[in-house]
């Protein structure tokens, strides 16, 4: 034993946002108040049981711990801050402040998000930074299990990475699991605990190189399984990737849509397919689903209660205000359209005993996580049809473009469109069509963004003076795009500094 300054490892620490240590500190761990064990800087994991185990976990506890910050508030972020949804309760502080563009470092929301997106990032680490070293010294790890669940926990980590980096721009990139920290080596460990920011054109850069490898390796689609990333998803994420100015690259776009199409996935007939139940359960691994987290009746999901009923106990939980509630401008939207069939895939009408936005006699409700059976799709095909039309629009293919959007239209059994006369039209009618088809699935505020600050801001500050049951919102500006530092945040780890504008 002998006395050092230390923190946790980050395998175990989780969250980097809960450290405490300063290069010299006069207070907090020090020489003189803590001991650790020599031997600190051992692995817990050391056998393919351990990889398997943390594989495993990434989709029974990881992924599926992603209902409130990486579901429920990601539709926040997307659908309340343009014009989709009413935030819901106006008695959640944290939730309408975000709605109308006044969060600060305090939001307890802004908060937990960033902390459970940390997290994620850290639990894809313990397989990633320990599997080299494990299939060395463990014959029993097939090359094949080597590849898939580097390539899976690539896939989730890129995921986590890419949202981080929408909400919060430049993000701290840890991809290592630090030694303990000792009086001979803090300076030289020092930023692996207290990252700054990386750029984000960086984080980009990795998040290709790590999807490139899970393009070849990740595991093949399972019809039977959705909940499984695999080969299409590291395509459909390097397609999203590559759409954004960061990285851009409308060629690469249309390449890895083209390469998820060949793939044999294929449009539900009936779109409320995709979120349909039965007496005895819900629809789950369609095959229209590219990735879903997936639940059953015995080991249900818990966020249906923030949107509206569980269809198998419809007096549950049905006595306070739900979240993400439709807005009059979209539905005006479906129904300038004739859009019956998508309309009632989406919002469903019941009654209340509220009325906050609606007659509590025909209230509006988000209808896509209808049981506690129901999946989260975080991503499918129809999504990837309008991303590739998207591609083909920036490329000048504006009949290519149509044909996709078309096809999204005629699902939906509404009139298709002729090819539009000019770039900025064919672009305005896709993101028209993103809005009606992905509807409260955690895309409208950043597919405006993506089209230009602008396009999003008319839209963000115009939703109040059109409609009176918008809140006031502070105007959308180019710092407020992003989301605060969280304080603490900022408090433990001197290397960060906030995003301007806060």
């Amino acid at each position: 034993m002998k006395k050092i300054y230390t923190i946790l490892a980050l395998a175990s620490l989780i969250v980097l946002s809960s450290c405490e240590l300063t290069l010299y500190p006069e207070t907090g761990y020090s020489e003189g108040n803590v001991t650790v064990d020599e031997n600190a800087n051992e692995s817990q994991y050391s056998t393919r049981e351990d990889m398997k185990g943390l594989r495993d976990a990434m989709y029974s506890s990881w992924t599926k711990d992603i209902q409130e910050k990486g579901y429920l508030d990601w539709l926040v972020y997307a659908e309340c801050r343009a014009d989709n949804a009413y935030g819901g309760n106006p008695g959640t502080g944290e939730l309408m402040a975000i709605e109308a563009n006044k969060q600060d470092g305090e939001n307890k929301n802004v908060v937990r998000d960033w902390d459970w997106y940390q997290g994620q990032v850290s639990n894809c680490n313990n397989l990633i930074c320990n599997i080299d070293r494990i299939k060395e010294a463990d014959p029993t790890m097939t090359d094949k299990e080597y590849r898939e669940w580097k390539s899976e926990a690539y896939c989730w980590r890129a995921w986590n990475l890419f949202q981080m980096s929408q909400l919060w721009g430049d993000i701290p990139l840890v991809n290592t699991i630090p030694p303990a920290i000792t009086a001979e080596n803090i300076e030289e460990v020092y930023d692996a605990y207290f990252p700054g920011r990386t750029p984000r054109a960086d984080i980009y850069a990795q998040i290709i190189e790590e999807l490139e490898f899970a393009c070849e390796n990740a595991p093949d689609m399972d019809p039977g399984n959705k909940h499984l990333f695999t080969k299409a998803f590291a395509h459909g994420m390097l397609a999203r990737v590559y759409a954004e100015a960061t990285a851009q690259d409308w060629n690469k776009v249309a390449q890895h849509c083209a390469a998820i199409e060949g793939m044999g996935y294929k449009l539900v007939d009936d779109y409320g397919q995709m979120w349909a139940y039965d007496d005895s359960d819900a629809v789950r691994n369609t095959s229209e689903s590219i990735f879903e987290i997936t639940w059953t009746r015995s080991s249900g999901n818990w966020v249906w209660m923030m949107f509206h009923r569980n269809a198998y106990n419809p007096d549950d939980s049905y006595s306070w205000i739900k979240w993400i509630t439709p807005s009059r401008d979209l539905i005006a939207a479906y129904d300038a359209e004739g859009d019956t069939e998508r309309k009632n895939g989406c919002i469903v009408y019941d009654e209340a005993i509220w009325s906050n936005y609606y007659p509590g006699t025909e209230y509006a409700f988000m209808h896509k996580v209808p049981t506690n059976a129901s999946s989260i799709i975080l991503m499918r095909l129809g999504e990837i049809y309008l991303l590739h039309a998207e591609a083909l629009a920036m490329t000048g293919d504006l009949a290519g473009a149509t044909e996709y959007v078309n096809r999204i239209r005629e699902r939906a059994g509404i009139k298709t469109i002729s090819v539009p006369a000019s770039q900025d039209a064919m672009i305005d009618a896709i993101l028209h069509e993103r809005r009606l088809e992905l509807a409260f699935e955690g895309f409208r505020f950043f597919d405006l963004l993506r089209h230009g600050f602008d396009r999003a801001k008319a839209i963000h500050d115009a939703m109040p003076q059109q409609d009176k049951y918008w809140q006031p919102r502070f105007p959308l500006t180019e710092e407020t795009v992003y989301m605060p530092i969280p304080q603490t945040a900022l408090d433990n780890n001197p290397s960060l500094v906030q995003n301007a504008g806060y």
